[in-house]
């Protein structure tokens, strides 16, 4: 078994794992990514070709931080020259909608109130119910082409399934497939199987699920509609995919419990057939038969919560929750600046492995 060394190790090469890398990578650093299948893989939290990019949170200080990656992912676009986030505007509507607004208004984003009869004359495609918020700055992140511009330059090793880890207080030793590495900082964004790699040194409570998703054929449905979210228990979203071909929608954290290393991503069809009453329901132009459908995990914690923190020479970036994409490069930079012991830009103790919330 041969070994390599070096400076920092990245565990996994999804959203964060690609984004922290880049950090280090730009600043010079040497490091390296192992990844156990291939980038964006069917298993993949991060895979696909679309994901929200949103400012509206029933919280300010989540708006803030969406702020703050909203000037990272369009710096991206212009350093890599790839199309990345593609503004479409977004209607809230449903319960929880006067939070968001509140929360919207306090951190400075701009929102516009419109009625119902308001959005259907904006977007005919789309019957939002009652009074909503317009989030005009919203949009849709190319998921696939964002994996790519936070990979570029960055040396990632794929199909190497890392087995075991360990902390001595010097260097953290890791195996994975026929090489030992060594390193001085661990930093371990393996989605939800970040519980397992660490269980021996340290509990992360995650919980994974197996969401389901359905895009329906947006051909001839001009305009487009944009981004939604219909706030609710569970919240309902949709958005159309970068190349305005299709329309992507899912319930939200909706799906089953499961061991993420053993789930069937066979459709669910009580699922699908949901989906498709919702999209009979709120977009009625469209064909509520999907014309594809797949499934994705989420890592979740308890409170939805992040997390990112440090223990001993291991970093961990965990737990998004479903909704941690559109903050990509803002969280890469901070498990970075915790991997260099720098102090981040970000306050971290609400995403503290600490929390009594998390547990």
């Amino acid at each position: 078994m041969s070994r390599r060394d070096v400076e920092y190790l990245v565990i996994g090469a999804g959203l964060l794992g690609l984004a922290t890398a880049r950090v280090l990578a730009r600043a010079g650093r040497e490091v390296l990514v192992l990844e156990a299948s291939v980038v964006g893989h069917a298993g993949a939290g991060s895979k696909g070709t679309a994901r929200i990019f949103r400012l509206g949170y029933p919280d300010p200080r989540y708006v803030r931080m969406a702020q703050a990656a909203e000037r990272h992912w369009r710096e991206l676009e212009a350093e890599s020259g790839r199309a990345l986030l593609h503004t479409t505007g977004q209607i809230d509507f449903g319960e929880g909608m006067d939070a968001v607004a509140a929360a919207l208004g306090e951190a400075g984003a701009p929102i516009v109130v419109l009625g119902a009869a308001e959005v259907a004359e904006r977007w005919p495609a789309l019957c939002a119910r009652g009074r909503a918020i317009y989030e005009p700055s919203s949009g849709v992140l190319a998921a696939d082409e964002c994996l790519a511009a936070l990979g570029d330059g960055v040396e990632v090793l794929e199909g190497v399934r890392v087995t075991g880890l360990v902390d001595d207080g010097r260097e953290v030793e890791v195996r994975g497939g026929r090489e030992v590495y060594g390193a001085r900082v661990a930093i371990v964004c393996a989605g939800a199987r970040t519980m397992a790699l660490l269980d021996a040194l340290v509990r992360v409570p995650l919980q994974a699920s197996l969401e389901q998703v359905a895009y329906f054929a947006l051909s001839g449905v001009t305009p487009a509609p944009p981004i939604f979210i219909e706030w609710g228990t569970p919240a309902l979203y949709g958005l159309p995919e970068p190349d305005g071909q299709r329309y992507k929608m899912a319930f939200h954290g909706n799906g089953p419990v499961v061991d993420p290393v053993t789930a069937a991503f066979e459709a669910d069809p009580a699922m699908v057939g949901a989906l498709g009453e919702a999209a009979r329901r709120l977009l009625p132009a469209l064909d509520p038969v999907p014309v594809t459908t797949e499934r994705c995990v989420y890592d979740n914690t308890a409170d939805t919560d992040f997390i990112v923190d440090r223990v001993g020479r291991v970093v961990i970036g965990a737990g998004t929750s479903g909704h941690g994409f559109k903050f990509g490069p803002l969280l890469g930079e901070a498990l970075a600046d915790l991997a260099t012991g720098t102090t981040p830009s970000i306050d971290l103790e609400r995403f503290a492995l600490s929390r009594a919330t998390l547990n």
